[in-house]
């Protein structure tokens, strides 16, 4: 056996390996830095959605936390309606819902009397009292917009001495035009909701009111303060346009969205800190129109610093499968003539193993005895086996592309139709019985519809495997006519008996008559006519019974058919002979 040679391996073969190696090395390095920063991009979107929904989380927990003090107003104003306007008999009522308030950043409670000019004070610590100075929130002792809205007013957000206050009013019916006021500390308010709000590791949130005012800040020399204004007094070196055009161009117009800027310091850390923010508007009340907005923020290198551990492992993998890549291009390169032989001849080996499978996959569709077929969602018929095309008298090819119609009745296609879309709809298979009418032939088909799913999952046609049952119908058929005669032989034996006991009595009353009656008379003719048709009627009655009476014994496995046939036509003579019909019999031996 000689030794097959090998031809040698041409140096711009290898010069062209090593060249695509170095570019492939240098398109992944491009492309692995190019899909850091997306990496980094597309981590920094998602980071900043789920801040949006943080805050908007924190939009709805303070507007359901204002709700329930807007609710605890009004249930108590018509509370304090309906009872005595003396303050001692209102005292109680206004503690009760005082303490239910406290929590929620409610400290006092007044009774704004403007016709005696008088403010009933009632707080936590103390028993009530009486001021006779107005309250420097409302105008001559009523807000006006007040006593001419049923709802609930609340107040801009105010600087006081013990931090920044928010009064929630309501007017009280009777004859004195009497305010019931909540006195609120924003941030009594506010800190129990926030204080615990991070996003990622060190995130926050803080909240500004329609003025640009902070009204929370973990910045604590923050509240009360301007935003605009308060950031650059603490850091004049940063640019703060980004922020600035966000509050005034989105947050302070009620709107919603995700943006970056620029801030000078994050919790204890100084310098130029690139942060993530999500804002959503805060509803705080219609009269007068009032939003707050929240803002959820977190430095970008919380983000960035996740992406690049990532990102370094992902770069490491990458040269390292880039070098594989090489060192296998080599490799290839070096057995590429041993290997290359057996290569096409595995690639023949599984061509022909496909094409054989191919062809006995087709073979089996083809010799089936079944309606096999494929369709689309419209009812266009895709494929179909011999057996199918010859039934409807024609070849495979002369269906394609045709409607359901072009085979079956208009009330087939409408079921089958439906059918189909069932399996579109739910991707399951589907079955159904149906009767086809070719001609004067009727033939019954048991249809299965499958769904065929393409390489995504989805529904791409559906497959008809149908079968002929008109034999399994007729045999059906004869079941139920074969229960239907048990059953009328059951009813016939019991209506043989029920006759069987009055033509007995007859019968027997005939005979006695018979007997006392003068023979050749009349009378007597008239008793044997009555006995000779009573005879007549027990012969059909035993013959019915004869005829309904079931084998002996469980193990007979032999009838005598001629003596079956004989008996029931003892069963029908009478009928027969009624009728003027005459029966012949021709029965073998």
């Amino acid at each position: 056996m000689t030794q097959e040679k090998h031809p040698g391996i041409n140096k711009k073969i290898v010069l062209i390996v090593c060249l695509s190696a170095a570019i492939f090395l240098t398109a992944g390095v491009a492309l692995g830095l190019w899909s850091g920063r997306e990496m980094r991009e597309i981590v920094g979107r998602q980071f900043n959605e789920e801040q949006l929904v943080i805050a908007r989380n924190i939009s709805d927990l303070i507007g359901k936390e204002l709700g329930f003090l807007k609710k605890e107003l009004v249930l108590l104003g018509k509370d304090i309606s309906d009872g005595h306007p003396a303050p001692d008999r209102q005292y109680e009522t206004i503690r009760k819902s005082l303490s239910r308030v406290l929590e929620s950043g409610v400290w006092r409670i007044d009774v704004v009397d403007p016709g005696n000019k008088k403010t009933h004070i009632y707080t936590s610590h103390r028993h009530w009292m009486s001021d006779q100075a107005p309250d420097q929130g409302l105008h001559n002792g009523q807000h006006p917009n007040v006593g001419n809205n049923k709802g609930v007013w609340v107040s801009p957000p105010r600087t006081e001495p013990s931090g920044i206050g928010l009064q929630l009013a309501v007017p009280l019916t009777g004859a004195s035009k009497r305010l019931l006021l909540f006195h609120v500390n924003v941030s009594w308010f506010l800190t129990p909701l926030l204080k615990n709000i991070r996003s990622g590791k060190t995130g926050y949130a803080w909240i500004i009111d329609n003025n640009g005012v902070f009204l929370f800040h973990p910045e604590t020399k923050f509240v009360g303060r301007d935003a605009f204004k308060v950031r650059k007094e603490r850091d004049p070196s940063i640019y703060y346009g980004k922020i600035n055009l966000i509050q005034k161009e989105r947050m302070l117009k009620g709107l919603e969205g995700t943006g970056r800027y620029v801030s000078g310091w994050h919790r204890g850390i100084t310098g130029d800190i690139n942060k993530l923010i999500a804002y959503s508007p805060i509803i705080i009340s219609d009269n007068p129109p009032q939003k707050w907005s929240v803002a959820v923020v977190a430095p970008i290198t919380e983000v960035e610093e996740a992406v690049h551990s990532g990102y370094r492992r992902h770069f490491i993998l990458q040269g390292l499968v880039i070098l594989a890549v090489v060192l296998g291009a080599a490799t290839i390169l070096f057995f590429e003539i041993r290997w290359s032989r057996t290569l096409e001849q595995e690639v023949a080996n599984q061509t022909w193993e496909l094409k054989r499978s191919e062809e006995k996959y087709r073979s089996l569709v083809e010799s089936a005895e079944d309606f096999i077929f494929t369709v689309d969602s419209e009812g266009h018929f895709q494929s179909m086996n011999s057996f199918t095309a010859n039934f409807f008298g024609g070849c495979p090819e002369d269906f394609l592309g045709k409607r359901l119609s072009a085979l079956f009745s208009d009330e087939i296609v409408e079921r089958q139709m439906k059918l189909i879309r069932l399996v579109y709809r739910f991707e399951k298979s589907v079955r159904d019985d149906f009767m086809l009418t070719l001609g004067e032939h009727q033939t019954w088909i048991s249809a299965n519809f499958m769904p065929l799913k393409n390489e995504k999952g989805k529904v791409s046609s559906v497959l008809c495997i149908a079968r002929d049952i008109t034999e399994n119908k007729q045999l059906e058929r004869q079941l139920i006519n074969t229960e239907k005669l048990a059953s009328m032989g059951t009813l016939a034996a019991g209506v043989a008996h029920e006759i069987n006991n009055p033509l007995g009595v007859i019968l027997g009353f005939s005979d006695l008559l018979l007997e006392k009656t003068v023979k050749n008379s009349q009378e007597y003719e008239d008793l044997k006519t009555i006995e000779r048709q009573g005879l007549h009627c027990k012969q059909v009655v035993e013959n019915l019974l004869s005829f309904a009476r079931q084998g002996e014994g469980d193990d007979a496995e032999h009838s005598d058919l001629n003596q079956s046939i004989e008996d029931i036509i003892k069963v029908v003579k009478h009928t027969l002979d009624m009728n003027n019909i005459e029966l012949v019999l021709d029965l073998d031996k």
